[in-house]
């Protein structure tokens, strides 16, 4: 019995060293070739709201970490607040996909284009759960655009009655909390 014990034990040991290969620790192989998944490892941190004059507030719109081995980033958008959100970015073959656990109680899912500017992240609808995009307010697309390491802009696309919504997530200047 024990003998039995010590072999799963070293076989699963075994299986674990050999399912990370040569990649770095923390990464997978699919995930560590995605020129988007990698953007959004740069944003790793905590993001404030910018006043008008481009200067950090106190008030805390987006924490950004790093999880699942590397292969995902968490956000949670307006942390502790009534509205509080979370995104997970994450890699599906080639694209960078995003499913937003969204406040309106629907997860729409998105897929950055691979024709993005480097300096941006453009995600478009790619379906959902929880709604009907033909009637539901829900988030239909986002621009992410880095300005430098310290300054990102987020332009939501909010969807209602299968048309653009006004006031959803535009517009929002972001700076990194030092």
């Amino acid at each position: 019995m024990v003998r039995q014990i010590l072999v799963c034990g070293l076989l699963l040991a075994g299986l674990s060293f050999s399912a990370f290969g040569e990649d770095k620790p923390g990464q997978s192989a699919t995930a560590s070739k995605n020129a988007g998944l990698e953007k959004m490892k740069s944003l790793v941190g905590t993001w404030v709201a910018a006043d008008k004059d481009g200067k950090p507030t106190a008030d805390v719109v987006s924490v950004i970490k790093l999880t699942a081995g590397g292969s995902a980033i968490h956000e949670t958008l307006f942390p502790g607040q009534s509205h509080e959100m979370v995104s997970i970015y994450t890699v599906d073959g080639p694209d960078l996909v995003m499913t937003h656990y969204c406040m309106l109680g629907n997860q729409p899912r998105m897929k950055a284009s691979a024709k993005s500017p480097a300096n941006k992240l453009n995600f478009e609808f790619a379906g959902g759960t929880n709604l009907d995009p033909k009637k539901d307010k829900h988030m239909h697309g986002a621009t992410l655009t880095l300005v430098d390491a310290d300054h990102i802009e987020i332009d939501g696309v909010g969807w209602e009655n299968g048309a653009p919504a006004k006031e959803m997530c535009h517009g929002m200047k972001l700076v990194r909390k030092k």
